[in-house]
């Protein structure tokens, strides 16, 4: 049994999970596969970025280095939470009348205008945060409102375009990290015991001190990670058994109003699966072209 354990410790250990577990895999060793197999068509379609064609309207078709606000603009502006974009070396002050011009109030989600992998995305709740990231952010950023939804969805979809109808490859349901109360020990304490909230303790303890000292009651919950991402502790579940007809539906209004883009995936937040089937309540936080995973 103590033989047992001791394997398991090891197996569970932040290091091991970092590099035994795809999701947390850096990109170059996670995607060494697809690289060769994107190698073996370009050369069969004699063009390196023969991937483009699919979405002619985003650079690169969505494989690196596209902007997400030129991409955010695109998309049916209802859809998507009140934005902005900040311009590297833009005042403070500017940022804050864009912010009141727009009608966005804190909480917000500040991200870059190009990355990947939930990198630098933050949530930040006052100006005091804002402050904070507008200092330590040297390039062009966006600020959203923050969608206070409770699902988190990722809807991977394409369309031929001389096709009325599309597909829904992948339907992902994401669970936000967090850990469950006993009474007696505190946020760290039970982080330390989950394998999964384990490798992010070091980033909590040096961001959040205070929260995690704090002692949750007996089965209270608490959710520690607001931005849907395997780097930040989220565990993706299959939804494939959702996709509907009407869902697809839904994305299908939404690509025929978009021009040159016909594959990739939608980011959401929505008030219920139900909803977002029946074409309301729900925001598309972003879209990632041919890069986008059915995670």
């Amino acid at each position: 049994m103590k033989r047992s354990n001791f394997y398991q410790r090891i197996l569970t250990h932040p290091v091991v999970l970092r590099y035994t577990q795809w999701e947390y895999l850096p990109i170059p060793i996670a995607n060494a596969p697809v690289f060769l197999i994107v190698l073996y068509f370009a050369i069969r379609a004699r063009k390196l970025t023969f991937f483009a064609a699919a979405n002619p309207a985003i650079d690169t078709g969505g494989v690196f280095g596209e902007s997400k606000i030129d991409i955010l603009r695109q998309l049916p502006q209802m859809l998507i939470p009140e934005t902005i974009f900040v311009q590297q070396n833009t005042a403070l002050e500017d940022v804050c009348y864009k912010m009141q011009a727009q009608g966005m109030k804190f909480p917000i989600i500040a991200k870059p205008n190009v990355g990947e992998r939930g990198q630098s995305v933050s949530k930040l709740k006052n100006l005091e945060d804002l402050t904070a990231y507008w200092k330590a952010f040297q390039a062009d950023f966006i600020l959203q409102t923050f969608i206070d939804f409770p699902k988190e969805v990722s809807v991977l979809y394409c369309r031929y375009p001389n096709k009325a109808k599309g597909s829904i490859l992948s339907l992902c349901l994401k669970e936000f990290l967090s850990v469950v109360g006993d009474g007696k020990r505190n946020v760290a304490a039970l982080m330390a015991d989950s394998p999964r909230a384990n490798i992010q303790l070091e980033r909590f303890l040096k961001q959040q001190p205070e929260l995690m000292r704090y002692v949750p009651a007996l089965n209270e919950k608490v959710e520690l990670e607001p931005i849907g991402n395997h780097s930040r502790g989220t565990t993706f579940l299959n939804g494939n058994p959702y996709i509907t007809e009407k869902l697809v539906q839904v994305f299908d209004q939404i690509s025929h109003q978009l021009e040159g883009i016909y594959y990739g995936r939608y980011d959401i937040k929505c008030e219920s699966l139900e909803a977002m089937e029946a074409g309301t309540g729900f925001k598309i936080l972003e879209f990632n072209g041919v890069a986008g995973e059915p995670a």
